[in-house]
């Protein structure tokens, strides 16, 4: 047999294997059309339909029962588009992200929900909250947390008044460009990125543009959007964001940490139920008093319940009073959680479960 006449047979496999496919993509498509109809005829909105635990869990096994040549979280990534495609089919879900169009938080957005979910790119992290606490936005997508620079405060607080849940997270590997309409780096007299950006590149700015004045902004994505009609000056942002606003590329990956990551989180209004790998999110106060937050954690540690993280911030309601957020391993549904919050509920003057939700998948 010829080259070509073998490369004919393999071809015309990958043929077949193409039908067999589109033909199991339509039936779960009109699998996930009979879930929706089921669910309304029980009165289910259509909010309701994106389960964020299920789908955590669907990915989990796909991951564990693959057996190659495509690697597990590629394959992962695919059935995302997949229940994205089939989620779309019963009600595209509408999802606010912190913006403009190019932002990190709209790619955290699609790696989360998929391509077939409506984007809806949003100014600020308020407006953001504003959008799903109204209802025009069925989720919304804003960064929490960052590998370098620590936590983002204009998130947490937000979540002092804001009845809003915390739904799902994801983890973003983060590379910061510097993006310009000028192609020379010594041209560049101001340059503009979100603050958590601007300490992200610290070293590399004090190295390399140490007479420019560094301006902070919304996003930087905004960033780009406003060096586009600026001449000598440049955007901190991702590297699509080139692209979208006819940008050069003057330098890459100027982050000053080689494994610098963001996690962002999803706030919606429903609660979650538990997919087997979870996290809670409290926000806890307690009196202002030697021994208060030792006395606070203590039931967590006697129940043997990891603290992944603990921040303060001001509650706003008087001077030097805080409020603390808490991230534990669990489920509010697992017994061992549910009984140390009973505790924690007695021994604090407040404590909501802002949210149980599955841990990052990919």
């Amino acid at each position: 047999m010829s080259e070509q006449q073998a490369l004919q047979v393999i071809r015309n496999q990958i043929d077949d294997t193409d039908l067999q496919i589109q033909a199991l993509l339509n039936k779960r498509a009109a699998m996930a059309e009979e879930v929706a109809r089921i669910k309304m005829a029980n009165g289910e909105q259509t909010g309701d339909f994106y389960r964020p635990e299920r789908e955590a869990m669907v990915l989990r096994q796909v991951m564990e029962r693959n057996e190659g040549p495509l690697d597990a979280k590629e394959i992962a990534r695919l059935f995302r588009e997949i229940m994205s495609a089939c989620l779309a089919a019963e009600k595209p879900l509408q999802v606010a992200y912190l913006g403009p169009e190019g932002s990190f938080t709209q790619a955290a957005a699609l790696k989360q929900f998929g391509g077939s979910v409506e984007l809806q790119s949003m100014a600020t992290i308020a407006d953001v909250f504003h959008a799903v606490e109204t209802g025009n936005a069925s989720y919304g997508l804003v960064p929490v947390e960052n590998s370098t620079e620590g936590m983002v405060s204009h998130t947490l607080d937000r979540f002092i008044t804001s009845p809003l849940k915390i739904n799902g997270e994801v983890s973003l590997r983060i590379h910061h460009y510097l993006l310009s309409k000028s192609t020379e780096l010594a041209d560049i007299k101001v340059v503009y990125a979100h603050p958590q950006a601007l300490a992200q590149c610290r070293k590399w700015l004090a190295e390399h543009l140490p007479e420019t004045a560094l301006v902070a902004v919304n996003s930087n994505s905004e960033a780009a959007k406003k060096v586009a009609n600026e001449s000598n000056a440049a955007a901190i942002a991702a590297n699509r964001a080139a692209e979208i606003y006819d940008l050069f590329v003057l330098a890459s990956n100027i982050e000053d940490e080689a494994d610098n990551t963001t996690r962002f989180i999803v706030i919606g209004t429903q609660d979650v139920g538990p997919s087997g790998v979870d996290k809670t999110a409290l926000l806890v106060s307690t009196q202002n008093k030697p021994g208060a937050l030792q006395i606070l954690l203590k039931p967590l540690a006697d129940s043997g319940i990891s603290m992944t993280r603990i921040e303060s911030r001001p509650s706003g309601k008087g001077i030097w009073e805080y409020v603390f957020f808490i991230d534990i391993d669990g489920h509010c549904q697992d017994k061992a959680v549910a009984e140390a919050l009973k505790l924690l509920e007695q021994e604090s003057s407040m404590c909501r479960v802002l949210g149980s939700y599955p841990k990052a998948v990919l």
